[in-house]
Parts: C-alpha cells; sequence; structure tokens
C-alpha cells in the first residue's frame, strides 16, 4: 500500500494547516456558557450595514441563480469610488482567495517569495503550495523592515507580500519608506500590498499604494469587504492592480467566486457612509478606552491602525487563551505569529471591552 504522503505535493508536507479562530458558538457548546465576547478575528462588532441586509434580503429569493461571473456591477461601483477602470479591478472570495490567486498566476518552482517573519500566515501558505521559496525578514521595531527587505532581493526573487497595516502587530510602514523601497524594487518583482485594514488608519504617512499602480508598476493591492464592512461572513473582497497583472489573475480565479448575496451586500455597504463612520467611531472610543486600561496594568502593548491590539502578557498566552475562554471570552494567542507571550485583541463595542478588561485584570491578578 503506497503511503498517501507519497502522492502529495511536496510543497505542502511541511505545511502547518491555518487554524482559524473559535467561533461563539463553538466555545458555548463546549463549555456550556450563554454569553461568550469574542475578540478573536478582528470582526466589526457592532454588525453588518443595515443597507447590507436589506440588499441580501432582497436577492434571497434569487440564489437558484448563479451569481455574476466577473462581479460586473461592483467593479464598476469600486472604479468610481477609486476614480480608476474596472479593468484594474478583480473580486473575490475574500482578500484570502486574491492572496491564493496572485500565488497560482506567478509563483513558480524556485520562486522567492518574501515578507515579515511575524505577519498573516497565508503568504507562506500559498507560496509554498505552488512550490516557491518562502523567505522572512525580522520586525524592525515591530515594524516591517523594508530596507532588510529591499538588501535581501535575489535574482530568483518573484514576490513581496507587504501587510499593511501588519496583521498581528497593528502598525504601518509610513510613505517615505515605501516610495524609497518602490524605487529599489527590480521590474521583474511583484509587490502585492495587503490593506485589508486601511479603513482604520490615521496616520497621516500611510502610503498611497494605488499611486503605484497608477504609475505602471507591478503592484497588486489587496483590500475587504470583511472588517469595517462587516459582512466577513459571506466573504468578499477585490484586488487592485495594472489590467495586465488582473489579467493574469483571471486566467486562475474559479467561475462564480463570489456569491450573489454577497454581490449585492458589497455594493449596498459602499453606499452606507452612516454605518462607516459608526465603524470607526466606535473603534476609536474603545482604542483609546483599552489603551487606558492597558497603561493601568502596566501590559505593553504597540499602539494601533487597525481594529486590533497586540499586547504582551510576559507570560504564555495559549495558556492565557484557555483561562480567557472559560470566562466567557475569546482572543487570539500569539503561537501562530511566532509570538507566544502575546495575544491580540479586537477592539469590540464598549460592553465587549469592559467584560475582557475585567477578565485580563482577574487573570493577571
Amino acid at each position: 500500500m503506497v503511503e498517501v504522503k507519497y502522492l502529495t505535493r511536496k510543497g505542502i508536507l511541511n505545511l502547518k494547516p491555518y487554524i482559524p479562530g473559535k467561533s461563539i458558538e463553538e466555545v458555548q457548546r463546549e463549555l456550556g456558557l450563554k454569553e461568550v465576547v469574542k475578540l478573536e478575528s478582528n470582526e466589526t462588532s457592532i454588525g453588518p450595514s443595515p443597507l447590507a441586509i436589506e440588499a441580501i434580503e432582497r436577492e434571497i429569493k434569487n440564489i437558484n441563480f448563479y451569481p455574476e461571473g466577473t462581479s460586473r456591477v461592483l467593479r464598476e461601483k469600486l472604479a468610481k469610488k477609486l476614480n480608476i477602470s474596472e479593468d484594474f479591478i478583480i473580486i473575490g472570495n475574500g482578500a484570502d482567495n486574491i492572496i491564493d490567486l496572485t500565488g497560482m498566476a506567478f509563483i513558480n518552482q524556485g520562486d522567492e517569495v518574501m515578507t515579515s517573519e511575524t505577519t498573516f500566515p497565508a503568504y507562506e501558505t500559498i507560496t509554498k503550495i505552488m512550490g516557491g521559496e518562502f523567505v522572512t525578514v525580522r520586525l524592525k521595531d515591530f515594524c516591517f523592515d523594508l530596507e532588510a527587505i529591499t538588501k535581501r532581493i535575489t535574482g530568483k526573487s518573484k514576490m513581496i507580500y507587504l501587510c499593511n497595516p501588519n496583521n498581528p502587530t497593528g502598525t504601518i510602514v509610513k510613505k517615505n519608506s515605501v516610495d524609497k523601497m518602490m524605487r529599489q524594487i527590480p521590474e521583474d518583482v511583484i509587490v502585492v500590498f495587503d490593506e485589508a485594514y486601511y479603513d482604520y488608519v490615521e496616520d497621516k504617512d500611510y502610503p498611497d499604494s494605488l499611486s503605484y499602480v497608477l504609475d505602471g508598476k507591478n503592484v497588486i493591492i489587496l483590500r475587504t469587504f470583511s472588517k469595517i464592512a462587516g459582512i466577513a461572513g459571506i466573504r468578499i473582497g477585490y484586488g487592485i492592480a495594472k489590467p495586465e497583472l488582473i489579467g493574469y489573475l483571471r486566467r486562475v480565479v474559479n467561475p462564480f467566486t463570489t456569491n450573489r448575496l454577497a454581490q449585492v451586500a458589497a455594493l449596498a455597504s459602499l453606499d452606507d457612509e452612516t454605518h462607516y463612520q459608526q465603524v470607526l467611531k466606535v473603534n476609536k472610543e474603545g482604542k483609546k478606552y483599552l489603551y487606558q486600561e492597558l497603561d493601568k496594568l502596566n501590559l505593553f502593548y504597540l499602539p494601533t491602525e487597525t481594529n486590533f491590539i497586540f499586547i504582551d502578557l510576559k507570560e504564555d498566552s495559549q495558556l492565557f487563551f484557555e483561562k480567557c475562554l472559560r470566562k466567557g471570552v475569546i482572543v487570539r494567542p500569539g503561537k501562530i505569529y511566532g509570538t507566544p507571550t502575546f495575544i491580540r485583541v479586537t477592539i469590540g463595542t464598549h460592553s465587549e471591552n469592559e467584560k475582557f478588561i475585567q477578565v485580563l485584570t482577574e487573570i493577571i491578578r
């Protein structure tokens, strides 16, 4: 009998499966808890746009039909909002799907793909699946070290994944540093800016990645409706790049990759400025409150440009996670990111933030 591992792609033999956050229902079932606060997966705590819900309710009667294959109406609306042609946009089943498409379209066996060693794990997954060589560079002051990344480029380098703001640290690389890097990047290296959290950024020195696309550079931008729009459960995101790159991404995308409900919900959310501003307001207030309480507890944390905070407990965060779980609060332990004493905590509503601080105080004291 042939062992199954000999039938498997070599690139995935050393891959560890991605472990998603626990759901509220899972924790309730396992621990018998009635109330659970989920601050683990950076979802929008105030829920989706009311306009998105209404759009889903209107569309649900049509789910016996396949969706429009290229999400044309949504691309048109995004293009108008961004003041670009719709040919610059591809829609996917979440930004994670677009990450997979970048690997499928551009990473060959032996190509080097570079990123930080403390960032979103999906970059490593798709690189190894496609047979690429995954190269990581240490963070500098908890930020991507763009100078070190630039120096590490070789003749085998094909792609750089730059998570900005970075997940899990919540930090950004700023415009001058990115401009300098982009001037030095060879033309045959693709830079992917993962901007899943860009809506939350307050720093005025955040780079305008779209300007690199409009300059004709080999840049792909990833954005999503999962975070600020609050529709993570129906999976829809998009990529922005010059039409030549988009054309190759479209060659590897599955037909009907985004469902009808996701398309109409994303369209409606683009019209809901009230919901957008409310999410930002709740996040800003929650961030201020959590900073204040973490300071009182003398805990180290990273000021964030996102809807989550990265906190150093100076102890095993997996044990803390398990204690938190039993008290009805779900957070993200840092082991998956190679930071075993850190936790990542979503900024929730005020009551959710208060519950987290109450549990945190009980455990560390």
